[in-house]
Protein backbone atom coordinates (compact mmCIF):
# COMPACT_ATOMS: atom_id res chain seq x y z
CA UNK A 1 0.00 0.00 0.00
CA UNK A 2 1.37 3.42 -0.88
CA UNK A 3 1.42 5.82 2.05
CA UNK A 4 -0.14 9.25 1.90
CA UNK A 5 -2.84 11.27 3.51
CA UNK A 6 -6.05 12.26 1.81
CA UNK A 7 -4.89 15.88 1.69
CA UNK A 8 -1.56 15.34 -0.06
CA UNK A 9 -2.89 14.20 -3.43
CA UNK A 10 -0.76 11.02 -3.52
CA UNK A 11 -1.93 7.81 -5.09
CA UNK A 12 -3.43 5.08 -2.90
CA UNK A 13 -3.73 1.42 -3.70
CA UNK A 14 -6.73 -0.43 -2.26
CA UNK A 15 -7.85 -3.89 -3.15
CA UNK A 16 -5.71 -3.89 -6.28
CA UNK A 17 -7.15 -0.60 -7.59
CA UNK A 18 -5.31 2.72 -7.76
CA UNK A 19 -7.31 5.75 -6.66
CA UNK A 20 -6.32 9.41 -6.51
CA UNK A 21 -6.76 10.80 -3.00
CA UNK A 22 -9.02 13.85 -2.73
CA UNK A 23 -8.42 16.75 -0.31
CA UNK A 24 -10.78 16.52 2.64
CA UNK A 25 -13.00 19.36 3.70
CA UNK A 26 -12.44 19.53 7.46
CA UNK A 27 -13.99 22.95 7.92
CA UNK A 28 -17.16 23.83 5.99
CA UNK A 29 -16.41 25.93 2.92
CA UNK A 30 -12.63 25.59 3.18
CA UNK A 31 -10.28 22.99 1.79
CA UNK A 32 -7.52 22.09 4.23
CA UNK A 33 -4.28 22.14 2.32
CA UNK A 34 -1.14 21.34 4.31
CA UNK A 35 1.44 24.13 4.67
CA UNK A 36 5.07 23.38 3.92
CA UNK A 37 7.09 22.37 6.97
CA UNK A 38 9.06 25.16 8.70
CA UNK A 39 12.38 23.39 8.03
CA UNK A 40 11.97 23.63 4.24
CA UNK A 41 14.14 26.42 2.89
CA UNK A 42 12.15 28.63 0.51
CA UNK A 43 13.62 29.46 -2.86
CA UNK A 44 14.32 33.20 -2.96
CA UNK A 45 14.79 35.07 -6.23
CA UNK A 46 16.31 38.52 -6.85
CA UNK A 47 12.98 40.26 -6.13
CA UNK A 48 12.59 38.50 -2.77
CA UNK A 49 16.18 39.33 -1.83
CA UNK A 50 15.65 42.95 -2.88
CA UNK A 51 12.52 43.21 -0.75
CA UNK A 52 14.35 41.74 2.23
CA UNK A 53 17.33 44.09 1.82
CA UNK A 54 15.06 47.14 1.65
CA UNK A 55 13.04 46.06 4.68
CA UNK A 56 16.20 45.39 6.70
CA UNK A 57 17.38 48.91 5.88
CA UNK A 58 13.98 50.47 6.62
CA UNK A 59 11.17 48.30 7.96
CA UNK A 60 8.74 51.25 7.85
CA UNK A 61 8.64 51.55 4.06
CA UNK A 62 5.16 51.69 2.61
CA UNK A 63 4.25 48.99 0.12
CA UNK A 64 4.27 51.62 -2.66
CA UNK A 65 7.78 52.82 -1.77
CA UNK A 66 9.04 49.26 -1.38
CA UNK A 67 7.60 48.24 -4.76
CA UNK A 68 9.21 51.28 -6.44
CA UNK A 69 12.62 50.55 -4.90
CA UNK A 70 12.53 46.91 -5.93
CA UNK A 71 11.02 47.64 -9.36
CA UNK A 72 7.82 45.59 -9.20
CA UNK A 73 4.11 46.34 -9.18
CA UNK A 74 2.58 47.15 -5.80
CA UNK A 75 0.32 44.10 -5.95
CA UNK A 76 3.33 41.87 -6.67
CA UNK A 77 5.26 43.44 -3.81
CA UNK A 78 2.39 42.95 -1.38
CA UNK A 79 2.00 39.32 -2.40
CA UNK A 80 5.76 38.70 -2.08
CA UNK A 81 5.92 40.25 1.41
CA UNK A 82 2.94 38.12 2.50
CA UNK A 83 4.61 35.00 1.09
CA UNK A 84 7.87 35.83 2.89
CA UNK A 85 5.96 36.27 6.15
CA UNK A 86 3.93 33.08 5.65
CA UNK A 87 7.12 31.11 4.95
CA UNK A 88 8.70 32.46 8.13
CA UNK A 89 11.48 34.30 6.29
CA UNK A 90 10.23 37.58 7.75
CA UNK A 91 9.72 36.72 11.40
CA UNK A 92 8.52 40.14 12.58
CA UNK A 93 8.76 43.89 12.14
CA UNK A 94 10.25 45.73 15.09
CA UNK A 95 11.76 49.03 16.20
CA UNK A 96 15.39 49.20 17.33
CA UNK A 97 15.70 51.20 20.54
CA UNK A 98 18.94 52.88 21.61
CA UNK A 99 19.41 51.90 25.29
CA UNK A 100 21.63 54.95 25.91
CA UNK A 101 18.74 57.23 24.91
CA UNK A 102 16.81 55.69 27.81
CA UNK A 103 19.66 56.25 30.27
CA UNK A 104 20.99 52.69 29.93
CA UNK A 105 24.41 53.54 28.49
CA UNK A 106 26.38 50.66 30.02
CA UNK A 107 26.17 47.32 28.23
CA UNK A 108 27.66 44.00 29.26
CA UNK A 109 27.67 40.33 28.33
CA UNK A 110 27.22 38.04 31.31
CA UNK A 111 28.40 34.45 30.95
CA UNK A 112 26.30 32.10 33.09
CA UNK A 113 27.25 28.56 33.98
CA UNK A 114 24.68 26.26 35.59
CA UNK A 115 25.50 23.63 38.21
CA UNK A 116 23.03 21.10 36.87
CA UNK A 117 21.50 20.58 33.44
CA UNK A 118 18.28 18.67 33.95
CA UNK A 119 15.51 19.69 31.58
CA UNK A 120 13.37 21.07 34.42
CA UNK A 121 16.19 23.23 35.80
CA UNK A 122 17.15 24.57 32.39
CA UNK A 123 13.52 25.33 31.54
CA UNK A 124 12.94 27.11 34.87
CA UNK A 125 16.12 29.16 34.51
CA UNK A 126 15.17 30.10 30.96
CA UNK A 127 12.00 31.67 32.35
CA UNK A 128 14.08 33.67 34.84
CA UNK A 129 16.30 34.98 32.03
CA UNK A 130 13.34 35.90 29.84
CA UNK A 131 12.08 38.20 32.63
CA UNK A 132 15.51 39.66 33.46
CA UNK A 133 15.35 43.48 33.54
CA UNK A 134 17.59 45.09 30.95
CA UNK A 135 18.22 41.90 28.97
CA UNK A 136 18.63 42.70 25.27
CA UNK A 137 19.50 39.26 23.94
CA UNK A 138 19.95 35.87 25.58
CA UNK A 139 21.89 33.04 23.96
CA UNK A 140 21.68 29.45 25.20
CA UNK A 141 25.05 28.10 24.10
CA UNK A 142 27.14 24.96 24.14
CA UNK A 143 30.57 24.79 25.71
CA UNK A 144 31.86 25.71 29.15
CA UNK A 145 29.17 28.35 29.69
CA UNK A 146 25.46 27.75 29.30
CA UNK A 147 24.13 31.24 28.61
CA UNK A 148 25.41 34.55 27.28
CA UNK A 149 23.19 37.39 28.46
CA UNK A 150 23.55 40.80 26.76
CA UNK A 151 22.23 43.51 29.07
CA UNK A 152 21.94 47.31 29.16
CA UNK A 153 21.95 49.13 32.50
CA UNK A 154 22.35 52.66 33.80
CA UNK A 155 25.53 52.25 35.83
CA UNK A 156 28.18 49.87 37.13
CA UNK A 157 26.24 49.65 40.40
CA UNK A 158 23.09 48.67 38.50
CA UNK A 159 25.06 45.99 36.65
CA UNK A 160 26.43 44.62 39.94
CA UNK A 161 22.93 44.55 41.44
CA UNK A 162 21.50 42.80 38.38
CA UNK A 163 24.12 40.04 38.63
CA UNK A 164 23.90 39.66 42.40
CA UNK A 165 20.13 40.05 42.83
CA UNK A 166 18.87 38.20 39.76
CA UNK A 167 21.50 35.69 38.66
CA UNK A 168 23.86 34.67 41.45
CA UNK A 169 20.97 34.09 43.88
CA UNK A 170 19.39 31.46 41.62
CA UNK A 171 20.09 27.96 43.00
CA UNK A 172 20.94 26.56 39.55
CA UNK A 173 23.69 29.13 38.88
CA UNK A 174 27.18 27.89 39.63
CA UNK A 175 29.24 30.73 38.11
CA UNK A 176 28.87 34.10 36.35
CA UNK A 177 31.41 36.23 34.59
CA UNK A 178 30.67 39.76 33.40
CA UNK A 179 32.32 41.41 30.41
CA UNK A 180 31.79 45.08 29.58
CA UNK A 181 30.80 46.00 26.03
CA UNK A 182 32.92 48.85 24.64
CA UNK A 183 31.16 49.02 21.28
CA UNK A 184 28.31 47.25 19.49
CA UNK A 185 29.26 46.70 15.85
CA UNK A 186 26.46 45.65 13.49
CA UNK A 187 27.25 42.58 11.43
CA UNK A 188 26.76 42.15 7.71
CA UNK A 189 23.51 40.26 8.25
CA UNK A 190 22.29 37.06 6.63
CA UNK A 191 21.42 38.29 3.14
CA UNK A 192 23.88 37.53 0.35
CA UNK A 193 25.89 40.51 -0.80
CA UNK A 194 25.98 41.54 -4.44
Amino acid sequence: MLAGSAADGKMRRRSGRVKRAVPQMLHPGRMDVPRPPKNVRPSLDAVDLGILAELVANGRLTNAALAARVGVAESTCLQRVRSLRDAGVIARFTAEIDPAALGLGLQAVIKVRLGTHSRDVVHAFRSVLAALPGALTIFHVGGEDDYLVHVAVGSAAALRDLVLDHLNVHPAVRHTETQLVFEVIPGAGVLPTA
